[in-house]
């Protein structure tokens, strides 16, 4: 590992010595793919350098260990101590950011839920956890889009696609694919009995045209009139468009806009993003079948956590994590759960290495 830092630090050096030179910084593109490089390096050298310092107080404190002076012996002692914690965070720290980056944490996400067991009450609780990323989304600074929807009478979802765009959207969020369980006394419950419910959630990293070749003979696309809420363009005009992806046999229906060319604009940019998953998770199955290793494997039909609004608490069933605040985090408040489960994936993959 050492000898991959070093190597890392020297590149980093001789990026310094690049970045100063005046032909470099008059060549704004080359200026900018160093700069970009330096910043990307940056954290792994100047962990390495802590580590490295840490090392070096450590053999000093170790000489100090035989001085005659008792008070001066335990003063090194303690010292030790919590130089070998900083130290064994340092490298913990060192081995996460060698990690291999995933490929699509820098991109946006295409979050779809759709209403699984329990009918109504699954639909309306598609449309509160929907509510809860955009929050979240909004606490964050990220924008979120609506692409499709399908509601029920009583405002719930069917199944609705939100398109989340901002800074590492994906990195966050990547966990969150599963099955979402409630348990409640549902609105449309007269006795008010306790009902167990489900929502299905599926991310998908927004695909890019340069990241999936979509051949036009493999499509074919039908137009029609839409259907359900909407207004006066309701059944008007031919504006609903569903594209159906031959190869797969993928289908994708969008009927929000009231524009064609918007509607099929929206429906390419979920098929792209579905087929994208699809090549991604055959990837993932092939490695996962040599290795026999599904770490973060994020299977969709695994149960992953439950909301019991008679107890007010949610559980993470993948890290045993129960927290008794379902209503901050149906507001929004996703950090409390989203970062113990990175750390531990962070950690399965440490293991994996």
């Amino acid at each position: 590992m050492f000898g991959k830092i070093r190597e890392i630090e020297e590149r980093f050096e001789e990026l310094e010595a690049e970045l100063s030179k005046p032909e470099v910084i008059k060549d704004q593109k080359l200026y900018q793919k160093y700069l970009k490089e330096h910043a990307h390096l940056n954290p792994i050298v100047n962990a390495f350098r802590k580590y490295r310092s840490l090392g070096e107080e450590m053999e000093n404190n170790r000489s100090l260990l035989d001085d005659p002076d008792p008070d001066i012996r335990r003063l090194a002692r303690e010292e030790l101590e919590g130089l070998k914690e900083d130290l064994t965070a340092t490298e913990r720290e060192l081995k996460l950011l060698l990690l291999p980056e995933d490929p699509n944490d820098e991109k946006n996400v295409l979050l779809e839920l759709r209403a699984g067991t329990g009918g109504e009450e699954a639909a309306l609780f598609a449309a509160e956890l929907s509510r809860m990323y955009a929050r979240y989304a909004e606490m964050k600074g990220w924008r979120t889009e609506i692409l499709s929807q399908n509601l029920t009478g009583i405002g719930g979802f069917k199944e609705v696609i939100l398109l989340i765009e901002g800074k590492r959207v994906y990195s966050r969020l990547k966990h969150e694919s599963g099955v979402h369980r409630v348990q409640r006394v549902p609105q449309t419950e007269a006795q008010g009995r306790i009902h167990t419910s489900a929502v299905t959630a599926a991310v998908l990293a927004e695909a890019e045209e340069v990241d999936i070749e979509v051949k036009p003979e493999d499509l074919r696309i039908d137009v029609f009139r839409a259907s359900g809420h909407g207004g006066q363009h309701v059944n008007v005009t031919d504006s609903a468009v569903r594209i159906t992806h031959l190869p797969t046999g993928l289908v994708v229906t969008c009927q929000d806009e009231k524009s064609q060319h918007k509607n099929k604009a929206k429906a390419m940019k979920v098929l792209r993003s579905r087929l994208l998953d699809m090549e991604q998770r055959e990837q993932q199955m092939k490695i996962s079948r040599e290795r026999k290793n599904m770490v973060g494997s994020g299977d969709r039909s695994e149960k992953i956590r439950t909301y019991n609004f008679p107890q007010g608490r949610v559980t993470d069933h993948r890290i045993g994590l129960t927290l008794y605040k379902l209503e901050e985090i149906l507001q929004g408040n996703l950090d409390m759960l989203l970062d113990p489960l990175i750390t531990h994936f962070q950690a399965e993959a440490l293991k994996s290495q």
